[in-house]
């Protein structure tokens, strides 16, 4: 690695700052919180300013907020993300870290679509694809997903689809049901399914957030129902909701949900 510039880390300190409290800042505030002399805060204000990366907040003399070439900047990133290729890097750690088969999805109507897979090393494990469709009410990825969809969109898409085919005896089939059970799945934020979609496997799934905090996938843990445990479940549980959370900020997301 070269040398670091010290006027660019200062620069990138002052932008850095606005992340935090309402994102709005005056240059004494910037002068606290950095230690740094006033006269070279108020030169670093307005270079940053003169280049549209701070604006003067008008109904707030003295104050700024971030300008609009920061939004620029962040929509040329996201557009360069590519969730398939962030969720099987994801999953890659995740699945390292428990060594059980490992899955990100997104929702289509009422069905979600694996785009990533990690398997275990465990001569039992889950047999699935990338690509593959599923009811999305009968994995815990589906039902995560379905959970953060708003009452009269989820609404829609259940008239829509009429029946809930059932993969296994414990699948959910009544809607009611179905709707109980994503209710109690917004509480924890945490999804399960215990051999709903496959007799021998349960499951584990988080939600996912791109940067403006709507849900776009979900990450699942898929275990054998042989190691399976509500010891295990809880581990996977915290384990799933760190991976997913990780998978989120490579998205962009810094906290909050809509």
């Amino acid at each position: 690695m070269g040398r670091l510039v010290p006027a660019v880390n200062r620069a990138l300190d002052v932008l850095e700052l606005f992340l935090e409290g309402d994102g709005t800042l005056s240059a004494p505030d910037i002068t606290r919180k950095l230690q740094l002399p006033r006269t070279t805060v108020h030169e670093l204000v307005a270079t940053l300013a003169a280049r549209s990366y701070l604006v003067a907040v008008p109904e707030q003399p003295g104050r700024y907020r971030l300008g609009v070439r920061n939004y620029q900047l962040g929509s040329r990133y996201a557009e360069q993300l590519d969730l398939a290729a962030e969720g099987r890097r994801v999953a890659r750690e995740v699945a390292e870290t428990c060594d059980e088969t490992v899955h990100v999805a997104i929702l289509e109507d009422l069905d979600v679509i694996y785009i990533a897979k990690v398997d275990s090393t465990h001569a039992v494990r889950m047999v699935s694809a990338a690509g593959r469709r599923l009811p999305a009410h009968c994995t815990s990825v589906g039902k995560m997903l379905l959970a953060a969809l708003p009452a009269d969109e989820l609404d829609l898409r259940i008239e829509k689809e009429g029946d809930l085919a059932a993969m296994t005896h414990n699948s959910i089939t009544d809607p009611d049901e179905l709707r109980k059970a994503l209710a109690e799945i917004r509480g924890r934020g945490i999804a399960t399914e215990h051999r709903e979609s496959n007799p021998d496997v349960s499951c584990v799934a988080a939600p996912v957030r791109d940067r403006s905090g709507r849900v776009v996938a979900a990450l699942s843990i898929s275990v054998p129902m042989i190691r399976w445990s509500e010891e295990r479940e809880a581990e996977l549980a915290e384990l799933a909701a760190k991976g997913a959370g990780d998978l989120s900020a490579s998205l962009g997301h810094r906290g909050g949900s809509r």
